[in-house]
């Protein structure tokens, strides 16, 4: 008896999950959903199959089982994106289909329960902060407005590099002219984008904020990177809620507090200098202009139901975290590339040395007139794309995707990296070959090169970060020779993160060009 019960245990054990795994197969045949690897367990899924790096992992799953996949990520089915057709017809044909957004954990805690632009779903909301964002931040009049302050924060970088390498020594034989390029890309942009925002610098040694703030703001933008990112399997097993309410969960709300308590203070300094008629001190750094929370917190006055303290707040925290780690990964691993491929360093110094001389600094009205330098950035975001996933999108309704239904409520996620180092779409992918990119108008080449994604969810800032990012490389390369600390090649391993950053960070030899040592000088 005792046996028997046991033997009927055992093999409701083993057959259940055969059983299950087979009807899931032909369920999804009848309904005509995309193919699915076979092995979808119960509850888990295929979150058996994950490992980091994820847009790896992704993309050798759909190298076996086809670049259109249906995935169960435990109680949440996933659209898995690998080819060009594919995402256009998502991100094109079914844009408004695919518009909203999944409801994260993320998006309640940090996204202020998801009505951040980010984390907002498709609709009214979400189309006014858009439109708040594209005319009121990233316009080409405000680009052209905030210019100045990308200007000087690059001298300043130049000024700093300049006078680090003499006080080590004889700036061309100095061994000791090496810098960190990820800190000083880091403290750099958040230097642009906190005085666009506020009008503060936070680094630096002249003209930055209070020391105990600037430390505060870095503590927060630090370990936002690190929450934010962080996985949390509560999003697709319902079972594991109750512990993340004790982990991760717990780390965001905290989070929450700390954001919004400094931000409100900035807006609050903002308001109480306009209320006494100082505005114009604040207005970014003394440029004369105003900053976005000025000019946000004026909007307030006449538009008080579309301009509260929480959307602003949003707004200032998602430029924030949208537009600091992607643009300094980014030119940290194209600053990585050129040192490993000199000759290609030297063909973009050669072009900028023709193009704009060696009598001024390089401006951004220069970036459209050096092509090969556009080429580098936009190789360096095909091999290395700051988002090598797609922030997630949901459908809304039921669609069709390559012939497949896919169902309402179903998570899409786009593999860019993927995509862009496809040998079937690229010819030798994991070579540098800023080239390839040669007689390409702007920076897109179809959906074979999606960097800042595509349809009504791509990125708004994609402007302000090829200025940026044309404007620092350019004058890097402009002003200095970059060499190797070490005979091997740079380590270009990724390392976790949403953004793909380095593993290691970049660590180089800076060394001022003798032709450019007089301006440097001026500086």
């Amino acid at each position: 008896m005792e046996l028997t019960l046991v033997s009927t245990i055992l093999y409701t054990f083993i057959s259940f999950p055969i059983l299950y795994m087979f009807t899931k197969h032909f369920l999804n045949k009848i309904r005509n959903h995309p193919p699915t690897p076979f092995l979808n367990l119960p509850f888990l899924g295929h979150l058996y199959l994950l490992k980091k790096p994820l847009h790896r992992t992704l993309s050798k799953i759909s190298a076996k089982s086809g670049p259109l996949l249906l995935l169960n990520f435990g109680s949440r089915r996933v659209l898995l994106v690998s080819s060009p057709s594919a995402a256009e017809e998502c991100l094109s044909k079914n844009d408004v289909v695919f518009a909203d957004r999944p409801h994260l954990l993320a998006g309640k805690h940090l996204g202020y329960n998801y009505t951040a632009l980010h984390w907002a779903s498709y609709g009214d909301h979400w189309r006014n902060l858009r439109r708040m964002v594209t005319v009121e931040v990233f316009s080409a009049h405000r680009l052209r407005s905030s210019q100045v302050i990308r200007v000087e924060e690059t001298r300043i970088l130049l000024d700093r590099l300049f006078r680090a390498s003499r006080s080590s020594g004889t700036p061309r034989s100095s061994k000791e002219n090496i810098v960190d390029m990820k800190l000083t890309f880091f403290e750099m942009t958040l230097n642009v984008l906190m005085r666009m925002i506020a009008g503060k610098r936070y680094y630096g040694e002249d003209d930055v904020a209070d020391e105990a703030e600037a430390k505060r703001f870095k503590e927060i933008i630090t370990e936002s990177f690190v929450i934010g990112g962080a996985s949390n399997l509560g999003d697709f097993l319902p079972l594991m809620k109750l512990v993340e309410k004790r982990g991760i969960e717990k780390k965001m709300i905290a989070l929450r507090k700390k954001r919004d308590e400094f931000v409100q203070e900035l807006i609050d300094q903002h308001r109480r200098h306009m209320e006494d008629g100082n505005g114009d001190d604040t207005a970014e750094s003394g440029t004369g202009r105003k900053s976005m929370i000025e000019l946000l917190l004026s909007l307030q006055q006449t538009q008080p139901e579309y301009y509260s303290d929480e959307i602003i707040r949003g707004l200032i925290l998602v430029l924030l975290g949208a537009g600091t780690d992607t643009t300094v990964v980014t030119m940290e691993w194209a600053l990585s590339l050129l040192v490993n491929n000199p000759d290609a360093l030297k063909k973009a110094q050669i072009e900028i040395d023709n193009h704009v001389g060696q009598d001024r600094l390089i401006n951004e009205s220069d970036i459209s007139n050096l092509p090969y330098l556009r080429c580098i950035i936009a190789e360096t975001m095909r091999m290395y794309p700051a988002g090598p996933l797609l922030l997630p999108h949901e459908s809304s309704v039921d669609c069709k995707v390559g012939g497949f239904v896919i169902p309402k409520g179903t998570m899409l996620i786009v593999n860019v990296w993927a995509i862009q180092n496809d040998s079937k779409l690229w010819a030798e992918p994991r070579r540098f070959m800023p080239e390839r990119f040669e007689g390409l108008e702007g920076t897109r080449d179809g959906y074979k090169f999606l960097p800042f994604g595509s349809g009504r969810r791509a990125c708004p800032g994609e402007g302000l970060a090829m200025r940026m990012m044309g404007l620092v490389l350019g004058s890097l390369l402009q002003c200095f020779d970059w060499e190797r600390i070490g005979k091997e090649l740079v380590d270009m391993t990724e390392g976790p993160g949403l953004t793909m950053p380095k593993l290691q960070p970049l660590v180089v030899r800076c060394l001022p060009r003798v032709t450019m040592a007089t301006k440097l000088n001026q500086i």
